[in-house]
C-alpha cells in the first residue's frame, strides 16, 4: 500500500445561484496514493471537472473532508493554498491556456514568477530540462501562437512540470488534438509516472482513461465504480489515440 496523498470523506458539492440551489457532487469517498496513475471518467455534466477543481484546490467543497498529503484541506488559508497549488500541484488544461505571443522558454518559465522563497535556485536548468522533458528543446525561443495545437499542449505539460509537483491534474488534455498528438501527450503523462509523478487524469473518453492504471467513474455527481486497469493500454505501443 503506498502513502496516501488525496483523501476525501463525504465530499459534497452545490451551488447557490440566487437561492436556486444547484447538487454537483454528492458524499464522495476516495483515496489517491502518491506515484499512482488514475483517470476520473465521466460524460459531460457529471461532476468530474468540478471534482478535480476541488481537488486542485480551485475550489472549496461546500461539506465533507479532504485531506491533501495527511493534511485537512479545510483548515489551509488562501495564502497557504496559493502556495500549495503553485509548488505541489501542476495543472495541465483542455485550452492550453498559455499566453499568447510568448516564448515558449517564457511560458513554461510562468509559475516560477510566484516562487517567492526561489525554491528552485537553478530556475533556467528547471526550465529548459521540463521543456526537454516534453521534447520541445528546438521549439524553445518560439512564441506560442507558432506552436501546433500538439506543441502547446506539450509546452502546458511543461509549465506544470517546472515546480516538481507533487501531482499533475490533466482536464481533458487530448480533447483539442489529433489523434497523433493525443497519443503523444499520453505518452508523455505515462513517462512521467513511471519516474513517480502523481497523475490523475479527467477525461469522457473510455480508450484515453485505459492508458491510466485505475478509473474512477463518475455518474451524476456519484462514484459509480473504482476499478483497476485489467488491460492498460500504452500510448509508445498504440496508433495514434482514437476519438
Amino acid at each position: 500500500m503506498g502513502q496516501s496523498l488525496i483523501k476525501t470523506i463525504h465530499l459534497c458539492k452545490e451551488y447557490d445561484n440566487d437561492g436556486v440551489i444547484t447538487k454537483v457532487l454528492h458524499n464522495i469517498d476516495l483515496e489517491i496514493n502518491k506515484g499512482e496513475f488514475v483517470a476520473i471518467m465521466g460524460p459531460s455534466g457529471s461532476g468530474k471537472s468540478t471534482l478535480m477543481q476541488i481537488l486542485g484546490f480551485l475550489e472549496r467543497q461546500t461539506c465533507g473532508q479532504y485531506f491533501f498529503d495527511g493534511k485537512d484541506g479545510g483548515q489551509f488559508t488562501d495564502d497557504e493554498l496559493a502556495v500549495i497549488r503553485n509548488e505541489k500541484i501542476g495543472f495541465i488544461f483542455q485550452s492550453f491556456n498559455l499566453l499568447p505571443k510568448t516564448s515558449v522558454y517564457d511560458n513554461v518559465r510562468l509559475p516560477l514568477l510566484y516562487d517567492e522563497k526561489r525554491r528552485i535556485k537553478d530556475q533556467r536548468k528547471a526550465i529548459i530540462d521540463a521543456i526537454k522533458a516534453v521534447g520541445l528543446y528546438h521549439r524553445l525561443d518560439n512564441l506560442s501562437n507558432q506552436l501546433s495545437g500538439g506543441e502547446k499542449q506539450r509546452v502546458a505539460i511543461a509549465r506544470a512540470l517546472v515546480t516538481e509537483p507533487e501531482v499533475i491534474f490533466a482536464d481533458e488534455p487530448t480533447g483539442n488534438l489529433d489523434s497523433k498528438s493525443g497519443k503523444l501527450v499520453m505518452e508523455i503523462l505515462q513517462n512521467l509516472n513511471e519516474k513517480g509523478k502523481t497523475i490523475i487524469l479527467v477525461t469522457h473518453e473510455k480508450y484515453t482513461a485505459e492508458h491510466a492504471r485505475r478509473i474512477i467513474k463518475i455518474m451524476d455527481g456519484t462514484v459509480q465504480a473504482d476499478e483497476e486497469v485489467k488491460q492498460r493500454l500504452f500510448a509508445k505501443d498504440t496508433e495514434d489515440l482514437i476519438k
